[in-house]
């Protein structure tokens, strides 16, 4: 019998806590191609170069999903850039500036949430909105989302207050495409607590916005739903961080 989820997706027309530990030194084949010659350009959300096309491969070497290859700064890029730069230690932004430019050179080591964790399963912190998918103890995708946003609300003549709990749970319930429930519709969702899933959206901002749910960017959603098996442990986490950003 099909779980019917309690968030909402919006249709428009459009990591980790732990100390953040550098993988080694910065090689000028990892950055784009402006920072290894010449003084760096910024590259803003919404532009078109050639050099949007080196940000994305890196990205994609790097486990943050960037969406189609192009020259096009589009949202599925806008998305990858927050989580990689949120990853950093970094302030989620729609440009690729030079402090993202060295950290892409020198990327932080993720780390994970559940240290002793299985070697297979999903992470969900709170604090810094990131999704990281683990396999075989290696983190190979990590996207931006948009959790509860931890307030009361009523909506289509459901009330009740959203939240995405923290705890541990499993893979339950996957559906293909779109799946409506009594608060909106959900892209490939995956239900882990009850009504609860990680599912796409087109509305993915930079703050908890859900009703409960765990939001991706639609580029994602696909992948997550053929990568995240029933039964698969899914945990969530809201860690306090310092001042510094940091566990």
């Amino acid at each position: 019998m099909r779980t019917v989820g309690r968030c909402l997706l919006v249709v428009l027309t459009a990591l980790t806590p732990a100390a953040l530990v550098s993988t080694g030194p910065a090689h000028a084949d990892d950055m784009p191609p402006s920072a290894a010659g010449q003084p760096p350009q910024t590259l803003r959300f919404g532009v078109r170069l050639q050099e949007v096309r080196q940000v994305k491969r890196r990205l994609r070497e790097l486990g943050f999903a960037p969406g189609a290859p192009g020259p096009e700064y589009d949202s599925a890029l806008r998305m990858a850039v927050w989580a990689f730069q949120k990853a950093n230690g970094l302030p989620a932004l729609d440009r690729v500036d030079a402090a993202t430019r060295r950290a892409m050179a020198r990327p932080a080591r993720i780390r994970p949430l559940v240290p002793r964790g299985s070697p297979s399963r999903v992470e969900i912190d709170l604090t810094r909105q990131l999704l990281t998918v683990w396999r075989d103890g290696r983190a190979v995708l990590v996207s931006h989302v948009s959790t509860g946003a931890r307030k009361s609300y009523c909506d289509r003549g459901h009330c009740g207050f959203a939240d995405t709990p923290p705890g541990d749970f499993t893979v339950g319930e996957r559906v293909r495409g779109w799946s409506t429930g009594p608060l909106g519709a959900m892209y490939y969702p995956v239900y882990f607590n009850g009504g609860i899933a990680v599912h796409g959206s087109t509305l993915v901002p930079r703050r908890p916005a859900s009703h409960g749910c765990v939001r991706v960017p639609l580029h994602n959603a696909i992948p997550l739903f053929r990568m995240l098996r029933p039964g698969e442990p899914v945990h969530v986490r809201r860690p306090v961080l310092s001042w510094a950003g940091r566990a």
